[in-house]
């Protein structure tokens, strides 16, 4: 079958929906944003030979910071196909034309949650983390008093503390992220936005050190759990408050669920040997256009050096061919070398050491580094810290 990809044009976006709904489940009634165009928001339909709807996929208008600066990406949501036409290359057609104008615009990488890993990978994205989480008898949370810190509930005005306490702590890791454009800039108009129920605010000397936005959820028996959507401290003092906030709900939900970021403050407080909960959704990453990915992002400012490989990208054939990075005073450069490189590196073994999550001899071992040349000569690559997500999209 022969299918026509392009933008879905406004009174397409109630089909899409449908779609979508089909796919994934949920409600028959859409929230107004969906019916209606988001400013920076792809939404991309594929069509048949009679001009039926078959499949969808969005871009969904993010940007993630990598070391301090904010990279943009063609991430992707929302990608759906009747199941009459599975398995007939519409969501490969979908995802190349995605990336190709993700690339023309200055997308650098691309980030999505996978319901089928194996279809992603056959296009170049590979996972490289999950969202953490921990599910925590609330009663196992540690509740002693904390001087000097303020807490007190918010309100909907407050979600601008929440904002700017996440890019303090986001700014400088990797992949997370900016919480700015798409979705993110739907305005709240005073109330709280779907899913929160409320807000606590820890401070400290009259300044935001702390946040905790949760959901409350249903019941108050052995079933009842609160789940937390952004549990943020900025110092250790206001981890210690908020859990202790958390401890508070022990009379009436005797779960939480609780978002985690690796080395924050939240996570020192936590007794996390008592979740049995793994990790979340697994996320995929990928590369749209290479030397941006390297040269928009911020680098270890300690480490120098050069590395040449060939890189293999099934999709964005701009990404093919032999290139040399260099690394230096925490910038990055991709360019093309003057020698033919003794390393070949597969797509989804740039996004695994690019998101700092293996070594070139593991990447090797998995099959995505070959070549003569040593693999470990890849580690600069994978210089930086490991990618994260706190956000589902």
């Amino acid at each position: 079958m022969t299918v026509t990809v392009r933008p879905l044009a406004d009174d397409e976006l109630p089909a899409a929906w449908e779609l979508g709904r089909l796919a994934f489940g949920g409600s028959s009634t859409a929230p107004g944003w969906a019916l209606r165009p988001l400013p920076g928001v792809l939404r991309l339909g594929a069509f048949d030979e009679r001009g039926r709807l078959v499949g969808k996929a969005t871009d969904t208008g993010h940007e993630q910071w990598w070391a301090g600066r904010a990279v943009a990406t063609a991430d992707v949501g929302g990608v759906a196909v009747l199941p009459e036409h599975r398995g007939g290359g519409v969501a490969r057609a979908l995802l190349a034309d995605l990336l190709a104008r993700g690339r023309e615009r200055g997308a650098a990488v691309s980030a999505l949650f996978p319901t089928v890993s194996a279809v992603y990978r056959r296009l170049g994205w590979e996972v490289v983390g999950g969202l953490q989480r921990a599910e925590l008898d609330t009663a196992s949370l540690p509740s002693a008093p904390v001087p000097g810190v303020a807490v007190r509930p918010g309100e909907p005005a407050d979600l601008a503390v929440v904002d700017a306490l996440y890019e303090t702590l986001a700014r400088p890791r990797a992949g997370l992220l900016t919480r700015r454009g798409g979705a993110f800039d739907l305005p709240h108009e005073g109330r709280w936005p779907d899913g929160v129920d409320g807000l606590t605010v820890a401070e400290q000397d009259g300044v935001p050190t702390g946040v905790l936005v949760y959901e409350r959820g249903t019941g108050y028996g052995p079933e009842a759990r609160l789940t937390v959507h952004d549990l943020l401290a900025v110092t250790p003092e206001a981890a210690r408050a908020l859990v202790g906030v958390l401890a508070g709900w022990r009379t009436v939900t005797r779960t939480v669920r609780v978002p985690l970021l690796a080395g924050d403050a939240v996570s020192g407080v936590l007794p996390l040997e008592r979740s049995p909960e793994g990790p979340g959704a697994a996320f995929m990453h990928r590369p749209v256009d290479v030397v941006r990915a390297v040269a928009d992002r911020g680098w270890p400012g300690h480490v120098r050096g050069r590395v040449a490989f060939t890189l293999l990208d099934p999709v964005v054939t701009e990404n093919t061919g032999p290139w040399e990075l260099e690394l230096a005073d925490g910038a990055g450069e991709l360019r093309r070398p003057d020698r033919e490189p003794d390393l070949t590196l597969d797509v989804r073994g740039f996004a695994q050491l690019y998101c700092g999550i293996t070594t070139g001899r593991a990447a090797a071992l998995a099959g995505l580094v070959s070549g003569p040349g040593d693999p470990s000569a890849l580690d600069l690559l994978a210089a930086g810290p490991p990618a994260r997500l706190l956000d589902y999209f």
